[in-house]
């Protein structure tokens, strides 16, 4: 007996039209998806899959997008053909969707009960204090503490973990037949990313729903989904069952994907990238062990570039307006020594302080206690001037480089702004034969140099960052989440970077991130931070393969290894 599928996507295509200049950006895609099934859609950004899911949906732009041709066919009703009423009926109903950032999808005016009421008083029959009930039943089904405190709370209150929780609990509310979960887990910690994965496969069989997952982590859609469709360049290149793709890939593609994500087990010197798998030019070169024990031999040999001394940083927090005000403590006397040459990973949850400890080194926070020493010198206690003549050597890439690039100047302009703050060079001419060497060092064109950053794409962008970082040949980069953002792929690349720049100019990092296999692959040594402290500080194989804390294990055990 054939199974019946519950959506069955046939030879979509679909166009969007700027400035008169029309692009198809999905090519022709089939693909269905069965009653109680999960199935995950990865690739990188461009790809369509979230362009195809939007279909899906009826939320595609009206004003510049088309559905050329093809059939969507949601329980044999053709979804090209319904009209606006007809849709807004269904969405909700039968088809929800989870967005990627939470604090955007939801209502900054309005508390996280009455969202979820709205919806339910919208698409149902119940009355307000049915309605009320059932909003406080489903926050206990999505795992939320303490519902009736949350159900109060506006989502700037709530943590970014329990924000998605909210936001699954508003889509699952009326029970769809269909949930599209669109990159849910993308910016959350690893252990909260592993709690919601786990929270939608356990809603899922409750209530018997089929799921969409777009993810561009492979290790992530290889734990919870049954099937998988690769998508590339408005194509779907290869689609199978999970075990069938992430364990005998047959597109190029697809190995191109599952290589270039660091592995737990072994070190490259150099990650592959989709163009090395594309030319057929795949660098698979491991570190040794004894290389890396040499490397190391000679890098704590030598006096530490910067010492971090009992530091603290408190803030002091209010509860209400007459409330009374408590001391909270970001950092809490922590020390530690990072070594010239060496990249020092920082990893913790949200909220454990680490981004904190890297404003205090960059002093843009004052420390509260504690003294910061680079070079033998105790930058804490640095006049204003002083201070001005540091920020040259010690910079910060940051996670966001559309957010801390000024969209009003052109990026040769960008780069060249810190020159010119800090008197390097002698005229406008060589920092801007400067700036063009530095473009075409990160992997960009002299041509790129009068354009603007939105003419950019992510990866381009975070080059861009990084080239006005190393523009002042600092000593100590802190690299906060500076590839969390990144496509896998796009990732390999600035990794490599980072890696070859440190390898030519001797740079030191501090690298912040929650993705802790990043972490394990650029890491000499490691840092693990839990509330304000340290939970464990050493060489990172080691901490990876022989975590002494719980709290460590926890964080290594929420790494997705499906693959």
């Amino acid at each position: 007996m054939v199974k019946k599928q519950l959506l069955s996507v046939k030879n979509l295509e679909i166009s969007f039209t700027n400035n008169s200049v029309t692009n198809k950006v999905i090519k022709g895609i089939s693909y269905n998806l069965f009653p109680n099934e999960i199935l995950g859609i990865v690739g990188e950004s461009g790809s369509g899959k979230s362009v195809s899911t939007l279909a899906v949906a009826g939320l595609l732009p009206k004003q510049n997008c088309t559905i050329d041709k093809g059939e969507i066919l949601f329980e044999d009703i053709d979804l090209t053909a319904l009209n606006n009423k007809s849709f807004e009926t269904l969405r909700g109903n039968d088809i929800a969707m989870i967005f990627q950032e939470p604090m955007s999808s939801l209502n900054p005016s309005m508390t996280c009960g009455k969202q979820v009421i709205e919806v339910l008083l919208k698409h149902t029959k119940l009355t307000k204090g049915e309605a009320k009930n059932e909003v406080l039943e489903l926050f206990t089904n999505v795992k939320l503490s303490n519902p009736n405190i949350v159900f109060n709370k506006y989502p700037h209150e709530i943590s970014g973990g329990q924000k998605q929780r909210v936001m699954i609990a508003l889509a699952i509310a009326c029970k769809p037949k269909l949930l599209i979960a669109d990159e849910p887990t993308t910016s959350l910690d690893v252990t909260v990313q592993k709690e919601i994965i786990l929270l939608l496969k356990d809603l899922q069989k409750t209530f018997e729903m089929s799921i969409i997952f777009i993810s561009h982590d492979l290790s992530l859609v290889s734990e919870i989904a049954n099937r998988v469709l690769v998508m590339y360049q408005g194509e779907v290149v290869e689609q199978g069952s999970s075990k069938e793709v992430f364990k005998n890939p047959q597109h190029i593609y697809t190995k191109a994907l599952i290589n270039s994500k660091p592995s737990l087990n072994v070190r490259l010197k150099q990650l592959p990238t989709i163009d090395d798998y594309m030319n057929n030019n795949i660098l698979d070169a491991l570190v040794s062990d004894n290389e890396r024990k040499e490397k190391h031999k000679v890098l704590y040999s030598q006096p530490p570039l910067l010492e971090v001394q009992n530091v603290s940083k408190e803030y002091l927090s209010k509860h209400g307006f007459f409330g009374k005000s408590s001391v909270f403590k970001a950092v809490d006397n922590v020390s530690f020594k990072v070594y010239e040459g060496e990249t020092l990973g920082l990893v913790g949850e949200s909220g454990c302080g680490k981004s904190t400890l890297g404003n205090a080194i960059l002093q843009l926070h004052t420390v509260s206690s504690g003294n910061i020493f680079y070079k033998g010198i105790d930058i804490t206690k640095l006049s204003k001037k002083e201070l001005r003549i540091l920020r040259k050597d010690i910079q910060i890439i940051f996670q966001d480089p559309y957010a801390s690039l000024n969209p009003r100047i052109s990026v040769g302009n960008a780069i060249m702004e810190p020159m010119k703050v800090h008197g390097l060079y002698n005229s406008t001419k060589e920092r801007k034969e400067k700036t063009i060497a530095l473009l075409e060092r990160v992997g960009l064109s002299a041509d790129y140099f009068n354009r603007y950053p939105h003419e950019f794409s992510g990866g381009q962008r975070q080059r861009i960052g990084i080239a006005r970082t190393i523009a002042l040949q600092p000593k100590l980069i802190v690299c906060d989440e500076s590839v969390s953002a990144l496509d896998i792929s796009v990732q390999a690349q600035v990794l490599n970077l980072l890696n070859e720049l440190k390898d030519n100019f001797g740079f030191t990092y501090i690298f912040i991130s929650h993705d802790l296999a990043v972490v394990k692959y650029m890491s000499d040594q490691l840092l693990v931070m839990n509330q304000g402290n340290i939970e464990e500080l050493g060489e990172a194989d080691s901490i990876y393969a022989n975590p002494k804390k719980e709290y460590t294990k926890t964080l290594i055990d929420a790494i997705p290894k499906g693959l």
